[in-house]
């Protein structure tokens, strides 16, 4: 079993007073009541990773540690600057699959194998207020750093770590910083003390270089590129360039929520499932920059993903929609077990939709795609259109988009009400979604007019993205009400409900001419 602890901590650098590692008078921080001398530990732990350090790239850690209070395994996803994820699991001698699970889209097939061992002198202090409460954990880490595999040499540093509390007060960091910098530490040159290991124990190159080759390569967790990657630093010049860097974003949400997904962390699988569709969105819209012969077969690809996560999406945006529906009404217009069926309908069917996911991210195909999605964007299939100025091709791919919406809500407001029209609306809210995906591409080429779109777009899409899922939930109203009908319960209340849906389908039908109108009468971009 794995457990979670988030872990806000900052590390420090540079001499101290005469030489001695001792750490300055941290009892006149304020807050602080008293620092309490906890011993001295020995640690030590080997660090795993890919042969081109694609963990390392991507600012992830996986150890094998012994000593301490939480000897085991650990697996650090970055949160925020100075904040982690650490994933702990039981003591070992391989990788816990559920560790290893968790690096799969940035590992992909390659082995995981001992990188840098880590023996430290870990010397901690506790920062408690007038209670005893804990603050904070100082510690002054003497450590030494044997590079295994990648590289050979030694290295050895003394780095002041400090720790925050669990459910501490993130400014508490700063007060403490604030004696630290006074005693001339600086906050670490490197992330993490394996960052700081690869870049001081390799011998081909010097330190800095190295540092920047971890940096730099293979940041979303792919092999490194043989000189195709665009670098950061540049600037967009060609429409092909614009379209790389929406895709390239794309690319790397998609690899970077993977764990996400898999831990069940909140709005991951939707987030995801987003980013597939912007992808494939923008392959179609751009099909004149990237050749669509290469680039189909993997928007395929991606439908197939998006649709695998819309199992669990889909039920749950279901799900809250009628439980909202059912807070709403009036206690006399509630008959029979019906928050009981429906909490029963939703967690089975959460249930196996999160095991699918699971399966799914496990298989074969999704490793695929992923590496179908790295040559796409890392040598891309660029058509002559990809060299012409952006204002000329992005514009015109977003206005075709545009006009492809325009005819189909105007195909929607021509229909009477019914099924008819409900699937009008549901084709126009998938052009609006493309539409606005385009948008968003154009932003950095063509600035405030694309932007105005992306939130047109927005409105639209919400407007009938509420209808379409109206009409789901009649559905499931239909589909439940059946159930207790057949156990023998009341389906009052579901009628209510699905009368309820109706009335708010009518309304979002009668308010579309006049979001539309405005949006129409703009022309887009």
């Amino acid at each position: 079993m794995a457990d979670t602890k988030r872990e806000v901590e900052r590390k420090y650098e540079g001499p101290l007073a005469g030489g001695d590692p001792a750490l300055p008078d941290l009892t006149r921080v304020p807050g602080v009541s008293g620092v309490l001398d906890k011993g001295v530990a020995d640690l030590d732990a080997t660090y795993y990773d890919t042969a081109d350090q694609r963990l390392a790239a991507a600012s992830l850690t996986l150890r094998r540690r012994t000593g301490g209070d939480d000897a085991g395994w650990h697996l650090k996803l970055p949160v925020s600057e100075g904040v982690r994820d650490e994933i702990r699991a039981p003591l070992s001698d391989t990788v816990p699959p559920s560790l290893s699970a968790l690096v799969r889209s940035r590992v992909r097939e390659a082995a995981l194998v001992p990188v840098v061992r880590l023996r430290s002198a870990r010397d901690v202090r506790h920062l408690v207020d007038a209670s005893g409460a804990l603050l904070a954990e100082v510690s002054v880490d003497h450590v030494r750093a044997e590079r295994l595999s990648g590289g050979t040499g030694v290295a050895e540093w003394t780095e002041i770590e400090v720790e925050l509390a669990d459910d501490g007060d993130p400014a508490f960091l700063d007060k403490v910083e604030k004696k630290l910098r006074k005693a001339g530490l600086t906050r670490s040159s490197s992330k993490s003390k394996l960052a700081k290991a690869l870049a001081d124990t390799d011998a081909e190159t010097d330190a800095d270089a190295d540092s920047a080759q971890v940096e730099d390569a293979g940041r979303a967790g792919q092999k490194k590129s043989a000189g195709r990657k665009k670098p950061a630093d540049t600037a967009p010049r060609t429409a092909g360039d614009h379209v790389l860097a929406y895709l390239r974003t794309q690319r790397d949400a998609i690899i970077e929520l993977d764990p996400a997904v898999r831990r069940d962390l909140h709005d991951s699988v939707h987030s995801m499932r987003v980013a597939t569709r912007r992808m494939r969105s923008a392959f179609r819209s751009y099909g004149k920059v990237l050749d669509r012969a290469v680039t189909d077969p993997i928007g395929e690809e991606l439908k197939w993903l998006a649709g695998e996560l819309g199992v669990g999406r889909d039920q749950e945006v279901l799900a809250e929609r009628l439980t909202e529906a059912l807070d709403g009404l009036p206690e006399a217009l509630l008959t029979g077990p019906v928050r009981d069926r429906l909490r029963s309908w939703s967690q089975a069917r959460g249930e196996g939709s999160r095991r699918h996911v699971i399966a799914v991210l496990d298989g074969s195909r999704y490793l695929g795609l992923l590496a179908a999605l790295d040559a796409a964007v890392d040598d891309p299939p660029l058509l002559n259109a990809a060299a012409g100025d952006p204002a000329k091709v992005i514009t015109k791919a977003v206005r075709k988009d545009f006009a492809k919406v325009s005819a189909l809500v105007d195909e929607a407001l021509g229909l009477a009400p019914g099924a008819d029209r409900d699937l009008a609306m549901h084709e126009a809210r998938k052009k609006a979604k493309r539409t606005r995906y385009a948008a968003e591409a154009a932003v950095p080429a063509l600035g405030g007019p694309a932007a105005g779109l992306v939130k047109s777009m927005k409105s639209l899409q919400s407007l009938l993205g509420d209808h379409q899922d109206g009409v789901m939930a009649r559905e499931t109203l239909r589909d439940l009400a059946g159930r207790a009908h057949e156990a023998g319960e009341s389906a009052f209340t579901y009628g209510v409900l699905y009368g309820r849906e109706e009335r708010r389908a009518a309304e979002a039908e009668a308010a579309l001419p006049g979001v539309w109108e405005p949006i129409r009468g703009g022309g887009g971009i």
